[in-house]
């Protein structure tokens, strides 16, 4: 049985190295690129991010990323994405007044979170919800690596009378509570840093890989 093949979208932010070799680790074989063919074809894509929700958008769309990820979702193609490359699958950020358009793949806003302390760096604990597949084999008390001041705070898609299976949502909470993991179908996301996160981070990209076989 050969690994799953997961590509690492670089358009120019995120730890790519790191999450390389995380992935790496985690079971998948890993290629770092924009290429557009090679983003669309692999097993499974990972969005990077850090820095600005503005910054981020503008060098997601000079690859046509922002296409490539709906492309990719339209055919139920696997898509993770990490930190800031969670916060852009939303609709907007707001980031010092200043307002961007996102993915749009969800509703809602990212904005700063409503803590005294920011950012929120450091180990924290999250709320995750039974069948979770991304936490799978992990204890409540599992801590989880963030370096963040900004998180969508509220989940606004309703699947109410719909056929889709409603999301399963974790939260977490620095100043008021966040969303730090969603699981919606093939797309996924992390507000903290799994390959930061030590043995539970890296427990829950092996889950993340094992489900792309």
């Amino acid at each position: 049985m050969t690994n799953p093949n997961v590509t690492i979208l670089d358009y120019g932010s995120g730890n790519l190295r790191s999450a390389q070799r995380a992935l790496e680790r985690a079971g998948a074989t890993v290629t770092v690129t924009h290429d557009r063919a090679a983003a669309t074809d692999c097993d499974g894509l990972v969005v990077p991010g850090v820095g600005a929700f503005a910054a981020c958008m503008e060098g997601l769309k000079a690859v046509q990323g922002d296409r490539i990820i709906g492309q990719r979702l339209a055919g139920g193609r696997p898509v993770l994405g990490i930190c800031v490359g969670m916060q852009i699958l939303f609709e907007r950020g707001v980031e010092f007044g200043v307002e961007a358009d996102g993915c749009g793949e969800w509703p809602g806003t990212v904005s700063q979170l409503p803590a005294k302390v920011l950012p929120h760096m450091g180990w924290n604990t999250v709320e995750a919800p039974g069948g979770s597949v991304l936490f799978d084999g992990l204890d409540d008390d599992t801590r989880f690596y963030f370096v963040h001041s900004y998180a969508a705070q509220t989940w606004e898609l309703d699947n109410e009378g719909t056929a889709l299976a409603a999301p399963k949502l974790t939260w977490a909470t620095h100043g008021g509570r966040f969303l730090a993991a969603i699981e919606n179908g093939a797309l996924c996301a992390t507000q903290f840093h799994p390959e930061k996160s030590g043995d539970a981070g890296a427990h829950l990209l092996r889950n993340w890989v094992r489900s792309l076989a």
